[in-house]
This record gives C-alpha cells, structure tokens and sequence, in this order.
C-alpha cells in the first residue's frame, strides 16, 4: 500500500513539475512578446482562448524558444482551428469565402500586377487571403516572406482576440466589402436597413426594433457558408426563356472567357468558374439559393413583398445585361475589323473581362513593368467600368435597397459608359 502510495505521490509530482514547466514556457512567450508585440499578447488576455486555457503553444507549437529561432513557430491554419471548431470549418471549407484565394488567382491578370498587392496582402490579396490555401501554396507564400497570410479565419475574427462579437459586427464586412466593385458596406450603410442598424446602435431604436446587418442575411445563425443565388458576376445557367436576355447574357459570357466567341462553345475557363463555385449553374442551384433569401427576409416582411422584390432586382439585371451587350459588341467589332488588335495575353480577338485595368507599359518608368504584356485600350477600360463598376452598383444597389446606387452610380453611369463607347469607336473608325 504504502508503494502505491510512493508511485502515486512521485506520478503527481511529475505531473506538476510538467505543468509547471509547460506554464513556465508560456509565461516566458508572454514575457517577450509584451517588449516585440504587446497588441498581441494584450489580445489574448482579453480572449477567450485565454480564459479556456488556450494558450501560446496550443496554436504556435513548442519549438520556437528564442529570438533567433522565430522561424520555428507554427502559423496556424484553418485546420488548426478546426481542432475546436470543427462545425464552423466544415461550413466556411463549402462556403462563397474559401475560393477567395483561388479565384484571385485564377484571374491572368493576378500574374502580372506588383507582387506586393497580390500576395503582399496591400491590394487584392489582402481580401482574397480567404481561402484554404494547399501546402505548396503555403509554402510558396513563406518563401516570398509572406508568412502572415496562413489562416482565413482571422480576417473576421481578427486575432488575437478571436471574437465573436467582431466577427458579428457589420464593421468586420467592410473593409472587403467596399470600393470599386464590392461596394456593399456603402450601399448597406446608406439603405434603410443599414440606417436602422446604425441608428439602433447608436441607442436611439429600441432593442426589439428590427435593423438587419450584413450577417443576418448573409450568415444568418452564424453560418459560415456563404453563397448568393446571382453570385459575384451576375450570371447564370441555364439561359432564360426570353430570347433577348438569352442572347444578351451569351454575349456577357463571351466577354468573360467562358464561352469561345467564335463558336459559341465552353471554354476551359468555365471549369475554372465551376472549381470555385462563382456561379449558379443550374436552376436548382440558383432556387436553393433564393429560397433561402426569400426565408430571411420573410423574417422582417411578407413572402410575397420579398418575392416581388427580388424578382424586380432580377429584371434590373435584364435590363442591365441589354446595354452591357450593345457595347461588347461594339467592341468586338473593332477586333473583328482589324481596328483593335489581339494581344498575346487574350485567347480570342474579343473583349477580355478577366484581364482588366491595366494600360500598356511601354512608356512606364520602372525597370519591374518591362516584360508585362501590353495593356487594354482606352475604350475597353470604359467597357470594362461598365461591367464591373456600374453594372454592379445598378443590380446589387437595387438588391441591397439602395435607391441612389441602383439609379446613379449605377444605371446613369451605365448609360453614359455606352455613349461614351459609341463616341470612341466612331472616333476610331473615322482614323481607319
């Protein structure tokens, strides 16, 4: 007995020298991570990973021990977190927000713009970190000294806090979901359900007062599978029955790459745009998704104002999709009349929405720019606006209940794109 006691005392005391030495390694992380980063280890104390004994170790792993060795410490991934998060992980690994990295490089135009915007994390990089990223991907990222971008769920749960009321914020939407051609937290902010949101805020609604943020349309009961019926590009299969927006919305998907303009055919783009689920491409998937929109605003409304609604916003794409055609194939009729000239860069003599806003280098300054391929013309940067730019205000402004970007930042300027693109190509002809 009295050895059984012995074994017990000296497996105890083991133990609680393990612990001991465990605490001890934390607290010295702590200790030099308060002189080099105190943000950080300030946020965690105030975490709840701190209050559930989530510490250093637990995320960075035990091999980093000195200044000199920082390479040593693990960068968690959504794997990682996965570990305590398992439901969350299995949503966001189906949801819109995984393909953000691999749809950014998916676009040609990704390969040839400043590194330091790309996967530096300063321009589209820094949104389109999101996605589970493969090893290689991992790998090729620390080579570059780009380390940091390694996990997706700390673009909303920003560490170290890791909160969930951040995450639940509409501020945590904004900085992806905004400018040039996302420009969802200004078209919220200045609708009447952002106004309502905002104004509740700020205590002046009571708290039962209905004010819907981005979240709970988008991600409602915390989902993180995200999808929209229309997605990021506004088109869809099957073709409508309307014959008009039928032919109108073929030539959008020429313009995208995802059909061949001269036959017609799919093209290897459109396996592209499959892999990364950017579209509804049947009516089941489109339906799935809209009834579950319809379901959300039912919430605040009547299921037969909502359907209303949403059905208006699908005409505005219609409408949208008419004048978006006229100009593409005014366009492609200057290629097709020799008066614009195929680029090495383009599969097809054709207008390329996919590679976008860059004008030829040829006269530029800097020594890094010298083998990027020359860029599009005057008139196709106008064309490219309409689509990505103001087509986008037009519909999503109207989705999201926002009467001055559906008409002027989006319809209007539509319209004068298309002016615009008519008096340039008679000016260009008039030179031929």
């Amino acid at each position: 007995m009295r050895k059984l006691s012995y074994i017990v005392a000296s497996f105890l005391l083991l133990a609680a020298m393990g612990l001991l030495s465990t605490a001890s390694a934390e607290d010295a992380c702590i200790k030099c991570h308060q002189k080099i980063s105190p943000g950080q280890v300030a946020d965690w104390k105030i975490s709840k990973h701190s209050q559930e004994d989530v510490t250093c170790s637990t995320c960075h792993g035990d091999k980093h021990k000195t200044a000199e060795d920082w390479k040593l410490a693990t960068l968690p991934d959504e794997h990682v977190c996965a570990e305590c998060h398992e439901e969350q992980f299995d949503q966001f690994s189906k949801g819109k927000h995984n393909f953000g990295w691999t749809s950014m490089n998916a676009l040609p135009i990704t390969h040839v713009e400043p590194d330091n915007l790309m996967e530096g994390g300063k321009g589209c990089g820094g949104c389109h970190n999101m996605g589970i990223k493969s090893e290689a991907q991992k790998k090729a990222q620390r080579d570059k000294g780009y380390r940091y971008q390694n996990n997706s769920c700390d673009e909303c749960h920003t560490r170290h806090a890791f909160s969930k009321k951040e995450a639940l914020h509409p501020r945590a939407c904004q900085m992806c979901h905004m400018g040039y051609d996302h420009p969802q937290w200004e078209m919220w902010s200045s609708s009447k359900h952002g106004t309502r949101w905002l104004v509740k805020d700020s205590g002046r609604l009571p708290e039962g007062a209905a004010a819907p943020k981005c979240q709970d349309c988008h991600m409602p009961d915390g989902t993180h599978n995200n999808h929209t019926a229309w997605g990021f590009l506004g088109v869809r299969l099957p073709l409508p029955e309307d014959k008009q927006w039928a032919a109108d919305r073929v030539t959008l998907l020429k313009a995208l790459g995802v059909l061949n303009p001269e036959t017609g055919e799919p093209t290897a783009r459109l396996d592209a745009v499959k892999a990364v689920d950017l579209a509804r491409l049947t009516q089941e998937a489109w339906q799935t998704e809209r009834d579950k929109m319809i379901k959300t605003c039912s919430k605040c409304h009547s299921e037969k104002y909502v359907t209303a609604q949403l059905e208006m916003g699908d005409d505005m794409i219609k409408q949208t999709d008419r004048i978006l055609a006229e100009a593409i194939e005014i366009v492609a009729g200057l290629y097709k009349d020799g008066i614009l000239k195929k680029r090495a860069s383009q599969p097809f003599a054709y207008p390329d929405f996919l590679y976008f806003m860059r004008t030829d280098y040829s006269a530029a300054s800097g020594e890094s720019y010298k083998e990027l391929p020359a860029g599009m013309s005057y008139i196709e940067q106008v064309l490219f606006q309409m689509y990505m730019k103001h087509r986008m205000r037009a519909y999503q402004g109207f989705f999201h209940m926002n009467p001055d970007y559906a008409y002027w930042y989006g319809w209007a300027m539509m319209t004068k794109d298309l002016g615009h693109i008519k008096d340039l190509a008679a000016e260009m002809r008039g030179g031929h």
